[in-house]
């Protein structure tokens, strides 16, 4: 129905272009459509003061009051998020941590691939940081390698109101539609990143009181909905490409609430590491 952004335009237009094919897929009845595009718009005039005042109160008010409704809504992405704090309650913290690094693993290799725009350095270091943090469940990990932990997560969350984010480049996917960096907006996934290695270092340094434990928000980020929803038609939970992925988060609780063996979440991890999810 709707192409993508140009990116010729001016942030003020961006958001005002993405607001109005918001409205219109909230008119048509397709509420994670509009989700996307307005949660599009959200994202660019939060992240500059100027864009704010420019686009206007009255604008992003509604923005953000239309945001909220379609929170409620019964679509994929919600009922995936409750499913997912349904299940975490029955998980321990130590547990709840694996289930979100097997996420962290399969965003790896298209972190990779993203790696490769500019300003976005940051996302191939997942595949690092996946290797660490598996380590630091059984043995310290140096100084050295921590401050690397701490600088992915502080470069993810810059990236998160970059310009070289939301009006950033696409990579190639062959046979389908380019998968463009702000796609990565659905399920908000580089602050769904960031949060993670934020509770593990916290949890690395003991200083977990008073700071969120594992947050369950990096979970459905491999589900990539802003991509789907962007370049396809219709329900986007008949993909099998979403299939996959929604089946994948299921068996993962499953397997971790079986408490398993570290040496087989590990081996699950690894293998997660290797896996396209575009392809």
């Amino acid at each position: 129905m709707f192409g993508f952004l140009a990116k010729k335009n001016s942030p003020v237009q961006m958001v005002k272009d993405a607001y109005q094919k918001g409205l219109a897929y909230m008119e048509a009845g397709d509420p994670e459509r509009a989700r996307l595009w307005l949660c599009r718009a959200d994202t660019i005039y939060s992240a500059d003061d100027s864009t704010y005042e420019a686009v206007g109160e009255a604008l992003t008010e509604d923005c953000s009051d239309r945001i909220g409704t379609l929170e409620e809504e019964p679509c994929l992405t919600n009922q995936l998020t409750a499913q997912v704090e349904e299940w975490a309650e029955e998980l321990e913290e130590s547990q709840l941590r694996l289930w979100g690094l097997m996420s962290m693993a399969r965003l790896a290799q298209l972190g990779q691939k993203l790696s490769a725009l500019p300003g976005c350095r940051a996302l191939g270091q997942l595949e690092m940081a996946v290797q660490l943090i598996l380590r630091s469940f059984t043995a310290p990990i140096s100084g050295q390698e921590f401050g690397q932990l701490e600088a992915l997560r502080d470069e993810l969350y810059e990236l998160s109101d970059a310009k070289d984010y939301w009006n950033g480049g696409e990579i190639a996917v062959p046979g389908s539609a380019s998968f463009q960096v702000f796609d990565l907006n659905g399920m908000l996934v580089l602050l769904g990143l960031n949060a993670y290695l934020d509770s593990h270092l916290a949890y690395l340094v003991g200083e977990e009181e008073g700071a969120p434990g594992p947050q369950t928000d990096i979970i459905p980020c491999a589900l990539l909905p802003d991509y789907y929803l962007r370049t396809r038609e219709g329900d986007i939970a008949q993909l099998p490409a979403v299939q996959a992925e929604l089946a994948r988060i299921q068996e993962d609780f499953r397997f971790i609430h079986s408490r398993p063996e570290l040496s087989d979440a590990a081996q699950r991890i690894n293998d997660y590491l290797q896996l396209d999810l575009l392809a």
